[in-house]
């Protein structure tokens, strides 16, 4: 877990599990996903998921066929969704320089 706040730099902060909302990749459109792990910063009240966190769902959601899922699916569920493809080829940014 980070050890202080992204936002406001606080050390005050805690792991949550909270529902979250995401568009997919081809945009037509969003979904809810419950029990996704989170950060929570008590001084300044935000909520969010780390980068890597981040990467982690979007790198999914466009690896697996998303039409399958429904108006809402559990983080767990989510992530054991069986991929098209074994990585992200598309996301340069994992590349070695």
């Amino acid at each position: 877990m980070q050890s202080k706040c992204a936002w406001c730099e606080s050390q005050n902060i805690n792991e949550s599990k909270e529902t979250v909302y995401w568009e997919l990749p081809d945009g037509t459109r969003a979904i809810q996903i419950n029990e996704t792990p989170s950060i929570s910063c008590k001084d300044c009240d935000m909520v969010y998921q780390s980068d890597d966190l981040v990467k982690e769902i979007e790198d999914q959601l466009f690896l697996i066929d998303a039409k399958k899922i429904g108006k809402e699916i559990n983080y767990e569920k989510l992530m054991e969704q069986p991929r098209l493809l074994k990585r992200n080829y598309f996301d340069f940014s994992s590349y070695d320089k």
